[in-house]
């Protein structure tokens, strides 16, 4: 029999490489939830700016992360950060990952608008709506802001993946058609409240930032290093896409080797050369990232916590989560009370 055409037997490699990319990603937000905690509707008109250090950012010093997000539904306006100036148009979403300060404005000299100090106390029934200037002869810039609690910020090889800054342009891009009817929706859940809209809200921002992050992800280019280019090596994608799905695995070199289909010395040379450790240290700070989770997010004893990282000793397990993130489990789990985390 004649044999088959490649392009029958093989999925086309830039295809494959993006679906290897989407199983490891995937994995790693079924593991690590986003969750929506504020949101507001924005509406300014004429010249106005915000401030150059909006409240927002600070937000990000919590435990698990917080991240600012931004979507244009109506108008313009632009974005200055880091000494350079964006223009955003209505179907634009931006997010800053490391809650970077930004200002946002339009026109030149406007009055000083401080949204988020202008927000009525919660808890909100409904997303609160904010408007500054009378709007007489003038169109209004909407938008839609907020944070996003982001647990997996605090995974390295992720951090070292994400830009300061994430921006899309949804209106004419190919391929983000689904993406628009989300932003859509969000639209209608904010424009004609129902019970239980802003649960629904939260659910439909987070999937904006799957979709942010999934978009991030395809378009890297080839030369890119780091955790975006260990997804699209298919031999690590797979290694990865495991120790995701399950991290509580006795995982080994060997056992990793045998998953990658490579020795022992080229897949830990291959760790070194893309993400800059080795297999098991991989594991070890994805363990102590849904560590950090758990502390913050149940009840567990820690001694429990510390067994599912995989430490035998409570002691051992503090030492390492402090290395990790800062402060050890206790003042972890204190400091995501204290915030409301």
């Amino acid at each position: 029999m004649a044999g088959l055409p490649n392009d029958l037997i093989e999925s086309p490699p830039a295809a494959a490489d993006r679906a290897r990319a989407d199983d490891v990603l995937s994995a790693v937000l079924r593991a690590v939830r986003l969750s929506g905690s504020m949101q507001f509707c924005f509406m300014p008109c004429g010249a106005w700016e915000t401030d150059a250090a909006p409240s927002l950012a600070n937000l990000s010093a919590r435990p698990g992360g917080a991240m600012p997000f931004h979507i244009v539904v109506q108008g313009s306006c632009w974005l200055k950060m880091d000494g350079e100036t964006i223009e955003l148009a209505a179907g634009d979403v931006v997010a800053f990952p490391f809650g970077t300060g930004h200002q946002l404005g339009a026109g030149q000299g406007g009055r000083l608008v401080t949204p988020v100090r202008d927000l009525p106390p919660k808890p909100w029934r409904e997303v609160p709506v904010l408007r500054y200037g009378d709007g007489a002869g003038e169109a209004p810039v909407r938008l839609l802001c907020g944070f996003l609690e982001f647990a997996a910020a605090g995974f390295q090889p992720l951090r070292d993946a994400l830009p300061r800054l994430l921006h899309v342009r949804t209106r004419d891009a190919a391929g983000l058609d689904w993406l628009r009817a989300t932003l859509a929706q969000i639209v209608t859940e904010v424009d004609r409240p129902h019970p239980g809209g802003v649960s629904m809200l939260e659910r439909l921002t987070e999937i904006t930032f799957i979709e942010l992050l999934r978009h991030h992800v395809a378009t890297a280019p080839p030369g890119a290093s780091g955790w975006l280019a260990a997804m699209a090596d298919p031999a690590l994608a797979r290694c990865l896409a495991a120790i995701h799905n399950d991290p509580g695995r006795d995982w080994s070199l060997p056992v990793l080797a045998n998953l990658a289909g490579l020795s022992r010395s080229a897949m830990t040379e291959r760790f070194e050369t893309l993400l800059a450790t080795s297999p098991m240290r991989y594991v070890r700070a994805w363990r102590l990232c849904l560590a950090g989770v758990a502390l913050s997010t149940t009840r567990q004893p820690i001694a429990a916590i510390a067994h599912e990282a995989g430490y035998g000793a409570e002691a051992a397990f503090n030492r390492a989560f402090a290395r990790a993130h800062g402060v050890p489990p206790a003042a972890w789990r204190a400091l995501a009370q204290e915030s409301g985390a």
